[in-house]
């Protein structure tokens, strides 16, 4: 529902200057809903559940007119509140040796 996990994940690397961010949900009735603009915009989409990778795929799959990025499930259950420390701690182990690979690999 955009409002916990990849809100916080947003807010940690907002203002990175390694990478630019935007969170969005797969549901309807998300705070923000993922868009066909966020896909095209995105070099790589993280998700949290596999279920979010798939609702993705499902949604969009009328596009042929572009390459998805690619979709890398993070598994981070959904059991943390807001900026909750340990989602924060968990969010910064997998994402930052991720965003160091990205980078090296693409400049």
């Amino acid at each position: 529902m955009n409002r916990r996990r990849s809100s916080t994940a947003e807010r940690i690397y907002r203002n990175d200057p390694r990478v630019e961010v935007r969170s969005a949900g797969v549901r309807t009735g998300a705070n923000r809903r993922v868009s066909e603009d966020d896909l095209r915009w995105a070099d790589v989409v993280f998700v949290m559940e596999r279920e979010h990778k798939h609702a993705i795929a499902t949604r969009f799959a009328g596009l042929s007119d572009f390459s998805f990025p690619p979709v890398d499930v993070l598994d981070v259950p959904d059991e943390f509140e807001f900026m909750e420390p340990d989602l924060v701690e968990i969010l910064k182990t997998m994402l930052d040796p991720e965003i160091d690979h990205l980078l090296a690999n693409n400049g």
